[in-house]
């Protein structure tokens, strides 16, 4: 009797991974031009972060790296409400202009009136919240 154990014949198996589909979502970076708006807290109207978006398939919530644990937790309500969103086929662009409309969000930010603005891309609203 031998004191090696057997190998199993199925480890030099491949393993392949079959990705399945997930919920609707924008596109998280563009290098194309972007709408985005500023969302402050409602109790003492600090900045949180930024939503930006640009004309067909991208848009996202940029945390501002100094709203601290608030901004982070804020991100997840803005990114839920961009789901819906796509979930309802609405362009990236169209998604925006009625977040932006909508004052009353269920989250601790709001969107400020007179935010929204222009952008050459992504990345400067990324910079925008990281304080750059």
């Amino acid at each position: 009797m031998s004191s090696e154990r057997p190998i199993n014949p199925r480890f030099d198996e491949d393993v392949h991974f079959n990705l399945s589909s997930g919920p609707a979502r924008y596109q998280t970076y563009t290098d194309k031009p972007v709408q985005y708006f500023t969302v402050v807290d409602k109790e003492d109207g600090s900045v949180l972060g930024y939503l930006w978006a640009d004309d067909e398939e991208a848009a996202a919530f940029e945390s501002r790296e100094a709203g601290g644990p608030r901004a982070m937790n804020e991100a997840s309500f803005w990114i839920r409400r961009l789901r819906r969103a796509k979930e309802r086929g609405l362009p990236s662009s169209q998604a925006l202009a009625e977040l932006y409309g909508d004052p009353d969000t269920a989250g601790k930010g709001r969107p400020l009136p007179g935010s929204l603005a222009d952008a050459p891309n992504a990345a400067a609203v990324e910079a925008l919240a990281q304080g750059n």
